[in-house]
């Protein structure tokens, strides 16, 4: 089995044995009488709403409120792509050459390193009900919570309205009901009609994330969705269970999708600042990509420009979750940060600063950032004050609460396995022969990906 394979390679990698609760509900500092007091060190990825972004205006917010008690925390920001980060963070966790307190996990890692034995279980209490259930499963491997969700993630259709008018598309606005077929009928019609300055910088209809790397098995994993809804490629330990009709089913929509007639040929080689300069540049008419684009994308446009709609088909559910090291000497304090950075009013920040929340209430009561600020920066990019550019009160509700929230409730897992990162490396090693010059059958592919994974997740 996936777990007992896992546990045999955390001991092999020198990875501590996993400590306290036996349960989602007890704590992770069961094992220690009293904390250290002193700094927690909280690894993550980067910032991506910029310096001083809205993640470390919350640290401090924290430290503010922790002045007479000693503990304070400290952001450290980790250097590279998301893969990268994970090697980064795997490997000071197995050494012990880092002494992080708290680590920012990428959804599909927290299998891998609660398996390892790297981070803790940690109170149930942190994944509430109102957590969106869609999220609150990433917080959960073996029985336990293991990782609070701090801010999610999903995949949407950012597009030109002011193309689509131009060149007398009706509608000219994309809603949930959107199909990709939909999508090529109005790429069709663009190709044919779009006139004048517009036409001069547009090339093809619509770019993505399909380099060699996690963009691509995102893309790839939201066309086999969409072609085969029940689609399972592993169980609930981690192993693989695709069969090559299910992959053959994803393979032949991912074609369809990356067809050059219709895509951007740079979005093979695109990750996502690519794509987003492709579309801000006018090349594309849409633009598949994350919501913490979207403050940036406003003030990039001019009124009404610029619209947002739920990706058709199935979208995947992204994000980052927050958990305890296992060699933690501040556990029980960690663990009080964790619950204030995934409060509602945390989380409040976090929305306004252009992350998907975590938390229902967020989306659907009035909410007060906890910052002092009241409105943390943006973008990297952005000057305004305004946290949704041109957008008033009823149009950024209207988008938070009728295609944020709901796209984040229907979004779909990426494969939960402690393997994940073999997983990801022989998907979208496999996947590569669609995006080059000789592309195999959609069976014969198939046939070698099932026959791939077999190998990198074994039973």
């Amino acid at each position: 089995m996936i777990r007992r394979l896992a546990g045999v390679l955390a001991l092999l990698l020198l990875a501590a044995c996993t400590g306290g609760a036996d349960d989602g509900r007890a704590g992770p500092a069961a094992t220690s009488a009293k904390d250290e007091e002193g700094v927690i060190i909280v690894a993550s990825g980067r910032d991506v709403t910029g310096k001083n972004g809205v993640r470390q205006q919350l640290i401090d917010e924290w430290n503010a409120r922790q002045r007479q008690t000693g503990f304070s925390a400290r952001l450290v920001e980790l250097p590279g792509s998301a893969d990268e980060q994970r090697s980064q963070l795997l490997g000071a966790l197995q050494s012990g050459s880092a002494d992080y307190d708290v680590v920012n996990l990428d959804v599909t890692w927290v299998p891998e390193f609660a398996a390892a034995g790297l981070i803790r279980p940690l109170p149930g209490k942190l994944v509430d009900d109102d957590v969106i259930p869609s999220v609150a499963e990433t917080a959960w491997w073996d029985g336990k919570v293991y990782a609070a969700p701090f801010n999610s993630d999903v995949g949407l259709l950012y597009y030109r309205h002011d193309y689509l008018k131009k060149a007398r598309v009706r509608p000219a606005e994309l809603d949930e009901n959107t199909t990709w077929q939909d999508l090529r009928d109005v790429i069709d019609t663009l190709d044919s009609n779009l006139e004048g300055e517009e036409k001069k910088a547009y090339d093809k209809g619509w770019t993505t994330q399909l380099d060699a790397y996690e963009g691509r098995t995102v893309n790839a994993m939201e066309a086999f969705a969409t072609a085969v809804p029940d689609l399972d490629l592993v169980d609930e330990d981690g192993s693989y269970t695709g069969t090559v009709d299910g992959l053959t089913a994803g393979i032949a929509e991912l074609r369809r999708r990356a067809d050059l007639p219709y895509t951007l040929k740079d979005a093979y080689k695109s990750d996502e600042a690519a794509s987003l300069s492709d579309f801000v540049e006018g090349r594309t008419a849409f633009l598949r990509h994350w919501p913490y684009v979207y403050p940036t994308l406003l003030r990039t446009f001019d009124d009404g420009q610029l619209k947002v709609a739920p990706l058709p088909g199935r979208a995947v559910l992204g994000g980052q979750n927050l958990a305890v090291t296992q060699g933690s000497q501040r556990a029980r304090k960690a663990t009080e940060l964790i619950e204030f950075l995934t409060s509602r009013e945390s989380e409040k920040c976090l929305l306004d600063a252009g992350f998907a929340a975590t938390r229902t209430s967020v989306y659907e009561k009035p909410v007060r950032c906890v910052t002092d600020q009241g409105k943390p920066s943006a973008s990297p990019t952005s000057e305004g004050d305004d946290d949704q550019g041109q957008l008033d009160e009823k149009e950024r509700a209207h988008y938070r609460r009728n295609i944020l929230l709901p796209a984040l409730e229907k979004a779909v897992h990426r494969p939960r396995t402690p393997l994940y990162g073999a997983f990801t490396q022989t998907f979208m090693a496999q996947l590569g022969p669609l995006f080059g010059s000789s592309r195999p059958a959609d069976e014969v592919l198939a046939g070698r990906l099932h026959a791939a994974l077999r190998r990198a997740l074994p039973r």
